[in-house]
């Protein structure tokens, strides 16, 4: 058995070429281990009978926002060749400490490994030339009593697993509701759902790019909000 997650996906656009969508917290890309009915890939073809979608590119299981999906196979090698040539714009937003050391805009830079045949959970920091690079700013502190919180835009200049993730928790500004990052939680038992309540604080915000088969400037915004940023101080 296979617990529904209970949030629904929103559909942002679609035409001949793409189709992107507003994914919600908890929902896997694409099928793979516990997870194979309850993905976006299976309730997007299902619900748009488009049997030949596939990701342009992918967002962790626990996190939100902006998703892009191609439509025609004979096009897909484009989509793609964008993100190998770092011409697409990508940002996000994370809840996080704030943190009165961390002068913000700020780049990160970082080496970060993953050992071969190891889990997702083995991404770490390592000495060495730095191979992942975001822009970390500060959008504003959260209103009491969460002044220890804060909005942080993170612009990825690079793509590499867990990228966001690990620098923050780097930087000593862990993002609220990782559950790998700095301490790794046990995944649920087989057939128990998670803890819908605590959802990893990260939102793909927006992404674009130059349509490499139209030409056509590409601009897709994410409708959600992330749940402690309800609370940021104006």
């Amino acid at each position: 058995d296979e617990p529904r997650v209970p949030f629904e996906i929103d559909l942002l656009h679609r035409d001949e070429h793409l189709v992107v969508v507003d994914k919600p917290h908890f929902l896997p890309v694409i099928p793979g281990g516990r997870h194979l009915r309850e993905t976006v890939l299976v309730r997007l073809q299902r619900a748009l009978g488009i049997a030949t979608l596939a990701p342009m590119h992918r967002l962790d299981r626990e996190t939100a926002g902006v998703l892009v999906f191609t439509v025609r196979p004979d096009t897909r090698h484009a989509y793609h060749a964008l993100l190998r040539e770092h011409a697409v714009h990508k940002a996000y937003e994370a809840v996080a400490p704030w943190r009165a050391g961390l002068a913000t805009p700020a780049l990160a830079r970082h080496r970060l490994d993953k050992p071969a045949g190891a889990g997702f959970m083995q991404v770490r920091v390592v000495d060495g030339q730095p191979n992942a690079q975001t822009l970390v700013e500060l959008v504003g502190r959260l209103a009491a009593p969460r002044r220890d919180l804060a909005l942080y835009r993170l612009t990825p200049r690079t793509g590499f697993t867990h990228q966001l993730r690990v620098q923050m928790n780097a930087l000593g500004a862990p993002i609220v509701g990782d559950r790998i990052y700095p301490r790794l939680w046990p995944e649920p038992a087989a057939g128990e759902p998670p803890d819908w309540s605590h959802p990893l604080q990260l939102l793909a915000r927006e992404i674009a790019f130059t349509d490499p088969v139209t030409g056509a400037e590409r601009r897709f915004t994410s409708r959600r909000r992330l749940q402690s940023a309800a609370d940021l101080a104006r």
